[in-house]
C-alpha cells in the first residue's frame, strides 16, 4: 500500500486517508473496502476534483475537519476562539499512528499561534462500524472558548436521498423521506435529552434504497444532550455526514491545559441495504464486555396495572399472578416514595413512603423472590417537584437561572447533577435503595425537556449530561450485577451515549400494538432487540385508546426484551392461558430473537414482514396495518434465510390471529406447515392469508436436516 495513504479496512467496510497534505489528511473515501494495492498518485488522481476557472488552485477536499483554510465553504467542523482571537484553525500534523491491526489510526495537530491542540481518533471494528472522536486541548495562554467540534465524513454523489426521524410523545421514530439537495440539512435537538424525534440515525443512500437494497451511509452521535445531524451537499462536488454535540454559547470554556472531547461518532456504510447497517450496529454492540448476556427476563411492570393505587396486599396478588404465567422480573413503578400519591408531588425525595410502606418494600421484596422472580424499582433521579422536601429545603439545587425559574412541565424541575451536593444526595440515595433491597434492576425515568438549563452561571446542558453519565457509572461499578433501563417518558432517551451504561431502552409510552410496529423496527435500526423493551398492554391501550387482540400485542412483544404491563389479576382464564403459553415461547425463543440477525422486507404500506435470522432458524411476524387494496395479499418473501438449506415454516402457536369467516387460507397454511429451500422461500415466498387490519401471524422457520 502506497506509505502515502492510510488505509483502514474491516468486515468489508472501508477508509482512506491522504497524508500527502500541507494540512490535515484528507479524507478520500469511506465506504466499502476497496481491497488491496490502491496507489496514492492514482488515487489521488480520480479521488480529486480537477480546477475550474476561477477556481481556488488547490481544489478543496474534505479532511478531518474541515475548515476554511482548507477553502472549505461549508459548515466548519472546529471553531471556536481565544478572546474573539484566531477564530479559524490552522491546524498542522504532528505525528499520525496507525493501530497494529490497522483498525484505527490517531492524528495529533496543532496550531501554534493559536495554542490549540487537536488529536483525532478513528477506530474501524470488527463489525465495520467506524467510531471517530475528536480532542481539543487549549495549550495556550488564557481562557479558550469552544463553538463547536464535530465529526464529518464525505460521502459520494450517487448518494442522493436522505433518510431521517421525526416524532412525539407515544410516536416515535417516524420516518421521513427526500432527496439529498444542495444546502445543508441539520438536524438539532436542543432538549437536554436526545428527544422523541430524534434521528436515532441520519442515512443518506442511492436511489430508492430500501431494508434489503441500496448503498447507504449513516451517522449517529452517541451523546444524550444536545446534539445535531447533518448533511450537506456544496456545489463544490463534495457531499458530507456529520455530526456532534451541539453547544450552547459558552457552554465550554477551557482553561490552559484543559480539553474537551466530542462524544463518539458512529459512522456505518452498507452495501445491502437498511439490514446491512443495522447488522453492523448490532455485531458491533454486541461485542461490547458491557453487552447483556443473561436471558433477557420476561418483566412485569406495575405501571398500568396500579398507577399509584400501591397496596401491599394488591401488590402481592399481582405477583402471585405474574410468576404463574412464567414473570422472571417484578418492576415496582412510580408511587413507592415519599409524599407520592400523584405526579404533583414528591418526586426527589427518595425514601420508602412509610404511610403506604410501614415496614419499608421488604414484605413486597420477600415475596417477589419467593416466587422465584427479580426485583425491579422506578425512579427519576435528574427531577424533583415544587412539592417535595428536596425543593424546599434546596431551592438552589435546581439546574436553572438563579433568579427564575424556567416553564414547569409535568409539575417538576430538573435538578442539578453536575452540583457536587446534589450529586453526593443522589448517589447516596440510588446507592441505599439497591444496597438495602439488593435491587436487581432500576427503570431509570427522565419525564422533561431542559428549558434554561443553567448550571453555574452558563448553560448546563453539557455539564449535566457528563454528570448523568458519572452518576450511572459510579452505580454500576458499586453494583456490577445492577441493571438500568433507560426511560424518557418513553424513547425520547435513546442513544449510544446512554446504551453504554444502561441494559435496555423504553422504546415508547405506548403499547399500542400497531403503532409499536413501526417503533420498534425503526429503533431496531440502531439498537439490536435485547436492547428494546416491548411489552403485552391491556386491550384497550392506555395510550392510544386502540383495542386489539392479545394474538397481536403478544406477536408484538416478542420482538424485543419482552414484558407485561397490563393487570392480569383482570385477566380471564383464557388470556391467562395465552400469556402462558407466550411467556414459554419467548422463553424458548430467545436465543435466537437476542442474538439473531434483524430483517424486514420491502412491503406496502398495508402490511409489514420482520423477523430474526440465525442459524438455522428464524422467526417472522406478519401483520396486517390498514384493509388491502387488492382481493388477493401479496406473497411472504422472507429475507435472509441461507438459500440452499431446506426449512419447515409453521405457525407459531397462540401468536397468529383467527382468520375472518369470510376468509380462506392459503393451502399451506390450511396443511399445518410447508418446507422448501431458503432460495425458495426468499425469491418466491408463500402465500399470505388474507387478514383484517390489526391481525397476525407469526411463524417459526426451522432447518430440516438434510
Amino acid at each position: 500500500m502506497d506509505s502515502s495513504l492510510v488505509v483502514l479496512a474491516r468486515a468489508g467496510a472501508g477508509l482512506v486517508l491522504d497524508l500527502d497534505t500541507p494540512g490535515l489528511p484528507r479524507v478520500l473515501h469511506w465506504g466499502a473496502d476497496l481491497g488491496p494495492g490502491v496507489d496514492g498518485a492514482a488515487f489521488r488522481s480520480v479521488a480529486v476534483p480537477g480546477r475550474r476557472g476561477g477556481a481556488p488552485p488547490e481544489p478543496a477536499t474534505p479532511t478531518l475537519l474541515p475548515a476554511q483554510v482548507d477553502g472549505w465553504v461549508g459548515r466548519p467542523a472546529v471553531s471556536g476562539d481565544r478572546d474573539r482571537a484566531y477564530p479559524h484553525l490552522r491546524l498542522v500534523p504532528s505525528s499520525v499512528s496507525v493501530a497494529p491491526d490497522g483498525g484505527g489510526v490517531e492524528v495529533a495537530s496543532r496550531d501554534d499561534a493559536a495554542g490549540v491542540a487537536v488529536v483525532s481518533s478513528l477506530v474501524l471494528d470488527e463489525a465495520g462500524v467506524l467510531r471517530v472522536r475528536h480532542t481539543l486541548t487549549n495549550e495556550g495562554a488564557g481562557a479558550w472558548t469552544v463553538g463547536g467540534l464535530r465529526a464529518v465524513l464525505p460521502v459520494p454523489d450517487h448518494a442522493a436521498e436522505l433518510l431521517h426521524f421525526s416524532g412525539r410523545w407515544g410516536l416515535e421514530k417516524i420516518p421521513q423521506r427526500e432527496r439529498f439537495l444542495p444546502g445543508i440539512r441539520s438536524l438539532e435537538t436542543r432538549r437536554g435529552r436526545t428527544g422523541h424525534s430524534h434521528t436515532g440515525l441520519l442515512v443518506a443512500g442511492t436511489t430508492g434504497f430500501g431494508f434489503g437494497s441500496g448503498e447507504v451511509w449513516g451517522v449517529h452521535a452517541g451523546w444524550s444532550g444536545w446534539t445535531v445531524h447533518d448533511a450537506e451537499r456544496l456545489a463544490e462536488g463534495w457531499s458530507t455526514l456529520g455530526a456532534g454535540e451541539l453547544l450552547a454559547a459558552g457552554e465550554v470554556v477551557l482553561a490552559p491545559g484543559e480539553s474537551y472531547a466530542t462524544p463518539d461518532v458512529y459512522f456505518v456504510h452498507s452495501d445491502a441495504g437498511l439490514d446491512g447497517l443495522s447488522a453492523r450496529l448490532h455485531t458491533s454492540l454486541r461485542a461490547r464486555a458491557a453487552h447483556p448476556t443473561t436471558p433477557r427476563p420476561l418483566v412485569l411492570n406495575t405501571w398500568e396495572a396500579v398507577y399509584f393505587d400501591h397496596d401491599l396486599d394488591r401488590m402481592r396478588g399481582l405477583a402471585d399472578r405474574a410468576a404463574a404465567v412464567g414473570v422472571e422480573r417484578f418492576v415496582v413503578d412510580d408511587g413507592w416514595f415519599l409524599g407520592r400519591r400523584n405526579d404533583l408531588g414528591g418526586l426527589g425525595d427518595w425514601f420508602v413512603d412509610p404511610g403506604l410502606w410501614p415496614k419499608g418494600l421488604h414484605p413486597l421484596v420477600e415475596h417477589v423472590r419467593s416466587l422465584g422472580m427479580q426485583f425491579g424499582l422506578w425512579v427519576e433521579p435528574e427531577m424533583a417537584n415544587p412539592r417535595s422536601r428536596l425543593v424546599e429545603e434546596h431551592p438552589d439545587w435546581l439546574l436553572s437561572d438563579p433568579d427564575r425559574l424556567p416553564r414547569p412541565w409535568r409539575h417538576q424541575h430538573t435538578v442539578d447533577v453536575a452540583n457536587p451536593s446534589v450529586y453526593a444526595y443522589l448517589l447516596e440515595r440510588l446507592d441505599a435503595l439497591v444496597s438495602e433491597y439488593a435491587i436487581d434492576y432500576l427503570k431509570w425515568d427522565h419525564n422533561r425537556d431542559l428549558l434554561e438549563a443553567v448550571h453555574d452561571g452558563h448553560a448546563g446542558v453539557h455539564e449535566q449530561t457528563a454528570a448523568v453519565y458519572r452518576l450511572l457509572d459510579e452505580l454500576r461499578s458499586r453494583h456490577p450485577s445492577l441493571e438500568i433501563e433507560s426511560c424518557s417518558s418513553g424513547g425520547a432517551r435513546v442513544d449510544l451515549g446512554i446504551i453504554q451504561r444502561t441494559d435496555r431502552v423504553w422504546a415508547s409510552d405506548s403499547n399500542d400494538p400497531l403503532d409499536r410496529q413501526a417503533i420498534q423496527r425503526w429503533t431496531s435500526l440502531l439498537l439490536p432487540p435485547e436492547l428494546i423493551g416491548a411489552h403485552v398492554g391491556p386491550g384497550r391501550t392506555h395510550v392510544s385508546g386502540r383495542v386489539t387482540e392479545l394474538q397481536l400485542r403478544c406477536a408484538t412483544a416478542l420482538f424485543g426484551h419482552a414484558g407485561i404491563e397490563w393487570d392480569i389479576t383482570q385477566c380471564s382464564p383464557s388470556e391467562l392461558e395465552l400469556l402462558t403459553e407466550w411467556a414459554a415461547t419467548y422463553k424458548r425463543l430467545r436465543p435466537l430473537l437476542h442474538t439473531g440477525r434483524v430483517v424486514r422486507a420491502d412491503t406496502d404500506d398495508a402490511h409489514v414482514l420482520h423477523g430474526v435470522v440465525g442459524d438455522g432458524q428464524a422467526v417472522f411476524s406478519y401483520v396486517a396495518l390498514a384493509t388491502m387494496t387488492a382481493d388477493i395479499p401479496p406473497r411472504l418473501r422472507f429475507p435472509g434465510l441461507e438459500p440452499d438449506v431446506t426449512y419447515r415454516v409453521a405457525p407459531v402457536p397462540g401468536l397468529s390471529s383467527a382468520l375472518p369467516r369470510w376468509a380462506r387460507a392459503a393451502a399451506w397454511l390450511e396443511s399445518g406447515g410447508v418446507e422448501l429451500p431458503g432460495r425458495v422461500l426468499s425469491l418466491v415466498g408463500v402465500q399470505a392469508p388474507t387478514l383484517n387490519p390489526a391481525q397476525v401471524l407469526t411463524l417459526e422457520l426451522t432447518a430440516i436436516a438434510p
